[in-house]
């Protein structure tokens, strides 16, 4: 089959690799019909090198037809169109049972004492082929394929795989009341989904901070208030002020923070994060998971202009051990702080009923950009340079 594999720093490429075959009763092996590039993929792209292997299939957001199944798989048969939440869990065990999937017991990567497994994302989550590809395996199928209707686009159910339950669990982490704010920042494809769930739970004022333009203008039409961060040029507080404005000086009930580890600013520890991938990679994996630092601008943002009270829901994708977070202003604000990968296959019996019978989040129109799998480089090059407007990148294998 063709499929995009990792190669080295910036560089993918799609390459013939073996099928994947039943290994386990529970496997199914799926046929891709669509499968998206997400932002966290360009962490694997620029700066998580060190937990890369030449040859690595990438991709975590695909959907596709079941061709074949193990012997011990009850729910979805041959044929069936199914769409794969991007972390793999077995549906059986206490932490599943919970509804906390990304902490599965049985999938749980222990060699690095990490949470559950995940596709195509490096060492540290199991190293599982991933889904930018013709074929898919996908283990414990009866939890993990999820059954959608025949009929609307593929892009109707797609993102369930990973935008739609990430972005929902935010907004519930986020704990919005009812008429109430909350300001999201970062309006990549999760922020930006983010706000549109906010506005369909209820609230009432939304403020989107990002530095692409075409992202603002993007959220502003879905009927945010856009903030440039450009016009701040680095000062925390004045980026506050310009949300309290908006909110009669008071700071939001809640902040979304849908940016992580690669926030712009921090010139100091951007220099870091690539000087490790330059590094022989048993060194650079050590530095990464015991003194790693992540550009906190947007953390930092968000601490300081939510209100006292209010709550955090961080769902950017840290890494760094040795992060400096004031403590002293989630004390004193008394702020509460939910955060996590997010629990995608629990979420989806949520999300799903939305989508059946309309283009609920207008997710029939959520890409910018529809590429062939083969287009694969191109469109993380762009994605990653954030060029010809490119937001959400879907693959067509």
């Amino acid at each position: 089959m063709r499929a995009v594999t990792w190669q080295s720093k910036r560089k993918v490429s799609v390459e013939t690799v073996p099928d994947p075959v039943i290994e386990e009763p529970t496997d199914a092996i799926i046929k891709i019909t669509s499968t998206a590039i997400c932002g966290s993929d360009l962490h694997l792209y620029e700066v998580m090198t060190p937990f890369m292997e030449k040859g690595d299939i990438m991709g975590h957001e695909p959907m596709g037809i079941v061709q074949e199944v193990g012997s011990a798989v009850k729910n979805v048969k041959v044929g069936d169109r199914v769409v794969i939440p991007f972390n793999i869990a077995c549906g059986q065990c206490m932490m599943c049972r919970k509804g906390l999937t990304t902490q599965c017991e049985v999938t749980q990567v222990k060699e690095h004492n990490r949470g559950a497994a995940l596709f195509g994302y490096t060492k540290l989550y199991g190293h599982i082929p991933g889904g930018q590809a013709e074929y898919l395996r996908v283990p414990h199928a009866d939890f993990m394929a999820k059954k959608v209707p025949v009929g609307p686009p593929d892009e109707r159910f797609l993102y369930l795989s990973d935008v739609l339950p990430t972005a929902w669990q935010a907004v519930k982490y986020a704990n919005i009341p009812k008429n109430k704010t909350v300001v999201v920042i970062g309006l990549g494809p999760i922020g930006d989904m983010a706000s549109r769930i906010a506005q369909h739970l209820g609230a009432e004022i939304i403020i989107g901070i990002d530095l692409v333009p075409e992202r603002l203008a993007r959220a502003a039409a879905h009927g945010v208030i856009p903030i440039d961060v450009r016009e701040f040029e680095g000062d925390q507080q004045a980026l506050a002020e310009a949300v309290r404005s908006h909110l009669g000086g008071r700071g939001p009930e809640a902040v979304i923070e849908a940016v992580g580890m690669e926030a712009h600013g921090s010139p100091n520890v951007k220099a870091i994060q690539q000087m490790t991938t330059l590094m022989p990679d048993p060194i650079a994996q050590k530095l990464f998971t015991t003194v790693g630092m992540d550009r906190l601008f947007a953390l930092h943002s968000a601490i300081e202009m939510v209100g006292r009270g209010g709550t955090l829901s961080l769902v950017g994708v840290y890494a760094g051990q040795a992060d400096p977070i004031s403590l002293d202003a989630l004390f004193d604000k008394q702020i509460q702080v939910r955060m996590g990968q997010a629990n995608a296959p629990f979420w989806t019996k949520e999300i799903l009923p939305l989508l059946i019978d309309d283009n609920m989040f207008d997710v029939d129109n959520f890409a910018t950009h529809r590429l062939s799998l083969e287009e694969a480089p191109h469109a993380y090059e762009i994605f990653q340079k954030k060029e010809d407007e490119a937001i959400k990148i879907v693959l067509k294998p």
